[in-house]
This record gives C-alpha cells, sequence and structure tokens, in this order.
C-alpha cells in the first residue's frame, strides 16, 4: 500500500472521524508527523512551539527516551493481563505514589483518563457515604460521560441535558476573585463564595461530597484565594461531607508542587489526577482515596472495575515518568519558572487594554481578554462559543500558529502551560509571539 498524501490523511480523517467539540463543517486538522521536547513537526515540516503541552498534558514534552523504553520494554514483557492479576509495574507504580502523596491518601485505583477516575470518584463516595448528592462548581470541567459531564458546570454540559441533570449533581459558585459571580470584593467579602457553599450543603439533604478543581482549569485557570481551600475543608469537617479534588490537570508538578492542594496544605478524601501522570505517553488515570475510605471497603462490596483497570502498559511509562520528573526536578523547576512567566504575563496586561487579567502558578497560566478593562466585559461568552460565532480568542490562536506557536483558546482567554521542560528562550518567543497579534483584540476595546 503507498503512503498517504498528507491530503489524503486529513480528508479521511474529516470525512470518517468526529472532531470532537466542534462543528465538523469547520474541522481542517493539522496533519502532525513528528514531536521532540517541546515542539510539534506537521507534515510540510513547519515546527510549531508547544505552549500549552498540547492538553495541558505533555509536561515531560516529546520524546522522551526513558518513557518509551518502559513502554517498549513493558509490551515484550507482559502487554495485558486482567486487573484482578497482580503485576510487577502495578507494585512499583504504587511505591512510588506514596511518599508523593499526603500519608492518608494511600488506596487506588488506576483508570484510563481522567473521566474515568472521576467517575469512579462520584461512585466510591456515594458508597462510603451512603448519600447521593455531589455539589460541584459552575466554572468546571470533570469529563465528558454521563457522570462526569453531569458534574461539569460549563457548557460542554449543555448538550447532554436533561440526562446530565441527574438529581445527584447541583452548582455551586466558583471562587473567582477577577470576576466574583456572587459579587463580592476579595478580601473583604470573608471568602463568601466559600461561606454559600456551606449553605448550600446545611439546606440539601443527601450531600455525599464536594468535587473542586483546586485551580480550575479549561474554564479560566482560576485561582482560589489562600483562605478558601482550608474553609472549604473546614466546612466538609464540619457537615461531614467528603472533599474531592480533580487534579486531573494541576497535578504533576504543572502549579510548582507535584499536587496543587499542597499549596494550601489541604488533604482532599478522594483524589484524581490523570494527563501528566504518564506526561500523555499513555492513558491512564487515577483515584486516590483516604485510608478510611478504603477501610470500610474491607469488608464493603466495591461495585466498580473496568477491562482496562491497571493495565500494564499503561502504569510502566508512569513509573518512568515520574522518575523523569525527579531526575529533572520538574516540579521544582516549574516553581523557579513561575515568577518569570508571570513578569512577561503583566507585562502584557500593562501594554495591551485587551488584556484584563493574568493569573496562574508554576507554569500553569491564563491571559483573559476583555472589551473594557474597568468593567471587565468579555469578547465572548460561552452561549457564543457553542452557537460557532467567531471568537476574538480564536482568531488571535490562529495568527500565533501561523507563526509557529500552538496555544490553548477557550472563549475570552488563552492557556500558558507549556511542557515543564520548556526553556527561558521558548517562553519569550511563545509570549512574544502572543504579543505581537493582541493587537487584534486592543483594535476592538471599547473607552472606558
Amino acid at each position: 500500500m503507498s503512503e498517504l498524501t498528507t491530503q489524503q490523511v486529513v480528508d479521511t480523517i474529516r470525512t470518517t472521524n468526529y472532531g470532537t467539540w466542534r462543528f465538523q463543517k469547520t474541522w481542517n486538522p493539522l496533519h502532525i508527523v513528528d514531536a521532540i521536547d517541546s515542539t510539534i513537526i506537521d507534515a510540510a515540516g513547519k515546527r510549531y512551539l508547544d505552549l500549552s503541552a498540547q492538553l495541558m498534558c505533555s509536561n515531560l514534552g516529546h520524546k522522551n527516551p526513558a518513557v518509551i523504553a518502559s513502554i517498549a520494554l513493558q509490551a515484550e514483557q507482559l502487554a495485558y493481563v486482567m486487573p484482578s492479576y497482580a503485576t510487577t509495574c502495578r507494585a512499583e507504580l504504587s511505591e512510588l505514589l506514596l511518599p508523593l502523596l499526603p500519608p492518608s491518601l494511600n488506596k487506588f485505583f488506576f483508570t484510563t483518563s481522567g473521566t474515568d477516575a472521576n467517575e469512579a470518584a462520584f461512585k466510591i463516595a456515594r458508597m462510603y457515604t451512603g448519600k447521593t448528592k455531589i455539589i460541584a462548581r459552575y466554572r468546571s470541567y470533570h469529563g465528558s460521560t454521563s457522570g462526569s459531564i453531569a458534574a461539569t458546570g460549563d457548557p460542554r454540559r449543555w448538550a447532554a441535558e436533561p440526562r446530565a441533570k441527574t438529581p445527584g449533581v447541583i452548582f455551586a459558585p466558583e471562587a473567582n476573585c477577577y470576576r466574583c459571580p456572587i459579587k463580592h470584593t476579595y478580601p473583604q467579602c470573608g471568602i463568601a463564595c466559600a461561606d454559600y457553599l456551606e449553605h448550600m450543603i446545611r439546606n440539601e439533604s443527601d450531600v455525599a461530597a464536594v468535587l473542586v478543581e483546586p485551580i480550575v482549569g479549561t474554564n479560566g485557570v482560576i485561582v482560589p484565594p489562600d483562605e478558601y481551600m482550608p474553609k472549604l475543608r473546614r466546612i466538609c469537617d464540619e457537615t461531614g461531607t467528603l472533599l474531592i479534588a480533580d487534579e486531573v490537570m494541576t497535578g504533576w508538578g504543572r502549579t510548582g508542587k507535584w499536587f496543587c492542594m499542597e499549596h494550601w496544605g489541604v488533604v482532599p478524601d478522594i483524589m484524581t489526577t490523570a494527563k501528566g501522570i504518564t506526561s500523555a505517553y499513555s492513558p491512564l488515570g487515577l483515584c486516590v482515596t483516604s485510608e478510611a475510605i478504603g477501610a470500610y471497603f474491607h469488608d464493603h462490596l466495591f461495585a466498580h472495575g473496568h477491562t482496562y483497570e491497571a493495565h500494564p502498559i499503561t502504569l510502566a511509562p508512569a513509573v518512568a515518568t515520574i522518575k523523569e520528573m525527579q531526575r529533572l526536578g520538574l516540579v521544582e523547576r516549574a516553581a523557579e519558572l513561575a515568577p518569570y512567566v508571570q513578569s512577561k504575563l503583566e507585562a502584557l496586561k500593562a501594554k495591551h487594554p485587551s488584556v484584563g487579567n493574568v493569573r496562574g502558578k508554576g507554569l500553569f497560566w491564563a491571559v483573559e481578554l476583555v472589551k473594557n478593562q474597568t468593567t471587565k466585559e468579555p469578547f465572548n461568552n460561552y452561549t457564543e462559543k457553542i452557537s460557532g460565532a467567531p471568537l476574538v480568542v480564536d482568531q488571535i490562536a490562529a495568527k500565533c500558529m501561523a507563526d509557529g506557536v500552538i496555544l490553548q483558546a477557550w472563549v475570552s482567554h488563552f492557556i500558558i502551560a507549556p511542557p515543564l521542560i520548556v526553556t527561558k528562550e521558548e517562553l519569550d518567543h511563545g509570549i512574544d509571539t502572543l504579543d505581537r497579534h493582541l493587537s487584534l483584540a486592543d483594535a476592538l476595546v471599547t473607552a472606558n
């Protein structure tokens, strides 16, 4: 069979595959044939700086030899065995995880995605507590399967309704000090968004758990005030409610800690993660529970599982990834680079009237665009995103891509989350490219 041309590859994929979260008629995927470190390469040989680590997951960058070798070796030794058996790689990964986590988080369930990990968390919380309801937040994304999309606050849930409107999920306001959903001002507010959530718990029966992204991911890299997570932990303790931390995006060094909740010294009852656990070299998710929850299932049925649970070829690269992150000091590096990235992005805000806010931790940042810095009115909204209307951030992202820089754009902000191996020179190139094309948004700014 002759080798496919790039046009044949693209045409075949467009006509036979679904492009996710998009109108199909406008999908024209770029044919990527190679990648190395912080760069991906298309079929024409053009190189692109990967400024958002693909979907905020390629933390080690591309073509790490140790991770690649671990996949090949595991495939040769034992490609698959059903999850009721023990494997060496499963034990090795479990032993590696224990010192990275708080001592009380020590019971693992391995999945194949963050979505699956969240589904496991919900089921475990409900089995353990005997209660039903999950309180999630409006600015959130937790996955696309029926349970995880029901717990997703953003408009990706809308297409699944009314099925996604299960009686088991209700929504609270997010901790967004830049654009507070309940019209308060930090710090005079006393963290009113957490008080509101407590009010919900005390006025709803049957609440099993509160579900949070420690730093909101796709929906804006929203960093809560330092008092929020400790206060939420106290509320959950006082009301007998479990706290679930979705660290799918924020885990594995992304924010300058192994896991984001460490920034506030808060330990959840259940933690989910994925993405960076293998640096996306293979699909692996993880649901971690407390020792108390684990003990409950000693004499209660653990009624969950699937065929690819603890799949050996997903576990071996996680072992290699963790060891490489430790060898290269990437968690510490993310923390060390944070002030540099912040200064570069703050300079964009000072220069461009269209930049309303920059925020983040480690190597996880957002640049939010607004029509007016005083009113904070965004250029586009969720309804326009779902309807397929042209978005200002998409137009700017397209200009950056043409100049060899790929970054994620969502509604009215950009996500700056490069591989943790990124160099300062690459950061300069990527942010300077965004700088050049923000003039497109500046021209649309309205007067105060």
